[in-house]
């Protein structure tokens, strides 16, 4: 007999496709879902990985060129009012506030500081919204696919008992399929919750040294500018 029921198994694909293909409609549902948040995670990934290297790359950049000695009016004829760069941006918004400040005569409207500042604040919170938009997503897939995933294989497993009673039979070809297609939903939570939680923590970390580094320019370009206007 049990020569028999190791021959049944054998027998057995129990190939990815194959559980996939076995398994109920509503753990077929759970896998797909957990496929596809997984493949959203990546994409995000991918793109904000990209995105943060470019906006080092264009920080470092614009940074030689601001300290490079060039006055700051040179400096933004050459960048424009709306420029691509997010430092860049930053830069613009102080700089418009600036000549916007200035009357007609020469003289300078009061208030000017403070209405510089928050224009870069609001330059800066504006970057901030673009640079973490995404992070949410994997903040989400890497908190609730275990539990998706551990749906799926409750889920599962509860058809397999049910699977057994109806043939009264507990060999192993009758209980191995089932809790094998059960054990793949929770292997897909963690395959798509495991680098979620990794790269959110990375990237969440990158975000905010980037944004960091958006502030402490923005406080010495202020700096600058309270200099020229105490003078």
């Amino acid at each position: 007999m049990e020569a028999e029921t190791l021959a049944l198994a054998q027998e057995m694909d129990f190939s990815l496709w194959a559980l996939f293909a076995r398994a109920t409609l509503i753990v077929k549902l759970v896998m797909g879902m957990l496929v596809f948040a997984s493949f959203w995670a990546w994409a995000i990934i991918i793109q904000k990985t990209i995105s943060y290297r470019a906006a080092r790359s264009e920080a470092a950049a614009f940074d030689r060129a601001f300290w490079s000695g060039e006055p700051l009016d040179g400096l933004f004829e050459e960048t424009g009012p709306t420029p691509d760069g997010r430092s860049e941006r930053i830069f613009a918004a102080g700089m418009v506030e600036w000549r916007r400040s200035h009357r007609n005569d020469g003289g300078l409207i009061a208030g000017a500081q403070a209405r510089i500042d928050r224009s870069m604040d609001v330059a800066i919170a504006k970057e901030a919204e673009d640079l973490q938009k995404g992070l949410p997503v994997l903040a989400t897939v890497g908190s609730t696919a275990p539990f998706v995933g551990l749906f799926g294989t409750v889920w599962g497993i509860m058809h397999a008992f049910i699977s057994i009673a109806e043939q009264q039979n507990t060999n192993l070809a009758v209980v191995a399929p089932g809790i094998a297609e059960a054990l793949l939903a929770t292997g897909l939570g963690l395959l798509a919750a495991i680098p979620a939680v990794i790269f959110y923590n990375k990237l969440s970390a990158d975000s905010d040294r980037i944004l960091a580094g958006y502030e402490a320019f923005a406080d010495e370009f202020a700096t600058i500018l309270s200099r020229q206007l105490d003078s």
